[in-house]
């Protein structure tokens, strides 16, 4: 037993000596949890064989082993092991009196063994829910493997937090809402036929300061950039631009017209807003001044209630006219607009390719109240691919042009329109449907040099 003893310590010893020498300085000592304490519920924690083991009990909330020390920004390295159990990482987490009797609450690196696979995206425990779930990037589903040892790195730099499991890059959040707070382990409340499972962790260490070293930008892992109107290095690299500034309109003019609206259209604390019905002589509709053929659009839109409007694109203008005929990425307050309950099985409710093809129905989790901001996402491949996203899930895709694609025009309301929605550059279009609608955020990246 003394030797078995003498080796972890010498063997911690190394791990240690290695892990400061790459700039790296351990945040677990391998023999206690002294520098951390528990919060919330009543899970317990024991260390052995310089591992971290948390165990569940049936009726406790989610429990969590907690940093004594607050890190602002860092780089976080460890290894986590589970095979069942849902669990997570959390950093930049607080725990105030004020805040729901102290409930724990921040970001949580997800630990998810289950068959959906989000592991490595990132959670915003007990505040707003799912941040980036590997949905949209499908590439990191099968970096975690369940029951063997997963090695985690997290990088918390500025409100850039990107992640890896087993060197594949996973996550990259944009977001600044919580800039500081302390590191925590979760062992996560279960129901009484899970009481015992476990999740362990070890080789924990940090990096902060002149320490930090980031890697280096990989142009490919999906964006979710939840700061208005900012474009992050990786989306720069991506070759995302914004279409909309902040500021003004520039780069936008009246549907129909070489001109920028006077009224109707506005921005307001860094939004694009289009007034409702008591604005008389309606503006129309808003488009880009530049056409674009395969493109990436991410937008955010925010609804007041009842509102009706729509992102369109391939869109065709009929001079003088204050609208533009074209695709449809429906924007629409289902529970109270009545276009939600016209066309067919559901194909004008939100995010639908209006009047033609009915969008998937996310969990109502997933799906912001009204006066809160969606994201909406329109991807056009070069090969006529398109696919629409709500909040980080594709909820329909189809190709334009196709024999399906014709066959659902021809039993629409544009069946009377030749060649419909069939233009090989057009311009981006907001729909002006007299309803106050608030759009931010909205930028775009040319898939294929078709754009004039």
């Amino acid at each position: 037993m003394q030797k078995k003893w003498l080796c972890l310590v010498l063997c911690f010893g190394i791990l240690s000596a290695n892990a400061q020498r790459r700039g790296f300085t351990p945040l677990f000592n391998g023999k206690d949890l002294q520098g951390w304490h528990q919060l919330n519920g009543k899970a317990t924690y024991e260390v052995k064989d310089a591992t971290i083991t948390g165990t569940t009990i049936a009726g406790e909330p989610n429990s969590f082993m907690v940093t004594d020390q607050e890190y602002s920004d860092f780089i976080l390295e460890l290894d986590v092991r589970v095979g069942e159990m849902n669990s997570g990482i959390q950093i930049r987490s607080l725990s105030l009196p004020e805040y729901m009797n102290g409930r724990v609450h921040g970001y949580q690196v997800e630990i998810d063994p289950s068959d959906r696979a989000w592991s490595g995206g990132i959670y915003d425990e007990a505040r707003r829910g799912w941040l980036y779930q590997t949905e949209i990037h499908p590439a990191a589903k099968q970096a975690f493997k369940k029951g063997e040892w997963n090695h985690y790195r997290i990088e918390a730099i500025g409100s850039v937090i990107r992640t890896w499991i087993n060197e594949v890059p996973v996550a990259y959040l944009v977001d600044d809402l919580t800039a500081k707070g302390f590191i925590a382990l979760q062992v996560h409340a279960v129901k009484d036929n899970q009481a015992g499972a476990q999740v362990s962790w070890k080789n924990i260490k940090i990096q902060t300061g002149n320490a930090m070293q980031p890697r280096p930008l990989d142009g490919t892992t999906p964006v979710v950039n939840m700061v208005a109107n900012n474009l992050s290095e990786q989306e720069k690299l991506q070759g995302f631009s914004l279409l909309f500034n902040g500021k003004d309109l520039s780069g936008w003019r009246s549907a129909g017209k070489e001109v920028s609206p006077d009224k109707g259209w506005l921005v307001e604390q860094g939004n694009l807003v289009v007034q409702d019905s008591s604005i008389k002589d309606r503006p129309g509709d808003l488009v880009t001044t530049r056409k674009y053929g395969s493109f990436e659009l991410v937008f955010d839109f925010m609804l007041t209630p009842g509102a009706n409007s729509g992102v369109k694109y391939f869109v065709e203008e009929t001079p003088g006219s204050r609208s533009g005929l074209g695709l449809e990425f429906q924007v629409l307050d289902d529970e109270k607009h009545p276009d939600a309950k016209m066309g067919t099985l559901g194909n004008r409710t939100l995010a639908s390719l209006y009047d033609l093809i009915p969008s998937i129905k996310v969990e109502p989790r997933f799906r912001k109240k009204i006066g809160e901001w969606n994201q909406g996402r329109v991807v056009v491949y070069p090969n006529n691919h398109i696919e629409h996203w709500l909040n980080g899930f594709k909820v329909v895709e189809y190709n334009r042009g196709d024999m399906i694609y014709q066959v659902l025009v021809a039993h629409s309301k544009y069946a009377k329109n030749k060649n419909f929605g069939m233009l090989p550059v057009a311009p981006i279009l907001l729909q002006d449907h007299g309803d106050r609608v608030s759009y931010r955020s909205i930028k775009i990246r040319v898939l294929e040099d078709a754009t004039d």
